[in-house]
């Protein structure tokens, strides 16, 4: 696993360091798959942000909230990456489940399908501005203190921006809901 190679690269014998890569790489790789949408590129992303962090050296230690820190470092890697990436909208879609049972029929799983694509192309479709908080808060389950942290915005911005964000996914999703009758 990814969080084995990273701490190959580290000091075995940083506490801290190790301690960080074992409880927070899940969270990390997260962070970076939501934004890269492509696992190889969200695995090199973690790979950076805990060198970032070896590279802060001793420092680490002191961190109050190494959760909120390293999300902060993963979300401006993972960023910086897709900056840099030359991919189309198509490749930015949402990680998506199974969620209809293919017992309920043909039907209702292709409406389900649809349903997924849709909400997956409205969330791709929203300014980076709304999409992130929502991201962040919806999908990665970080709380708006966190949110804030890693965007270096207000937590008041954060509960406007998914709120909207929210607000602009429910018209479309109705709208597209009645084209669909």
């Amino acid at each position: 696993m990814m969080a084995d190679r990273v701490l190959a690269i580290g000091q075995t014998g940083d506490n801290v360091l190790e301690s960080a890569v074992r409880e927070h790489s899940r969270l990390v790789y997260r962070i970076a798959y939501s934004v890269l949408r492509n696992a190889a590129e969200a695995d090199d992303a973690v790979q950076d942000t805990f060198l970032r962090m070896l590279r802060y050296g001793g420092k680490a230690a002191a961190i109050e909230d190494m959760k909120a820190w390293l999300a902060r470092i993963a979300w401006r890697v993972a960023v910086e990456r897709r900056g840099r990436l030359t991919k189309s909208a198509a490749s930015h879609k949402l990680p998506s489940d199974d969620l209809a049972s293919r017992s309920h029929g043909a039907d209702r799983f292709l409406l389900e399908t649809e349903r997924k694509d849709a909400l997956s192309r409205f969330i791709a479709a929203l300014p980076d501005s709304l999409r992130d908080p929502l991201v962040l808060g919806a999908i990665e389950e970080l709380s708006p203190r966190e949110i804030a942290e890693v965007l270096d915005i207000s937590e008041a911005a954060v509960r406007s921006r998914a709120f909207r964000a929210r607000q602009i996914l429910r018209e479309r999703m109705t709208a597209w809901m009645g084209d669909r009758r």
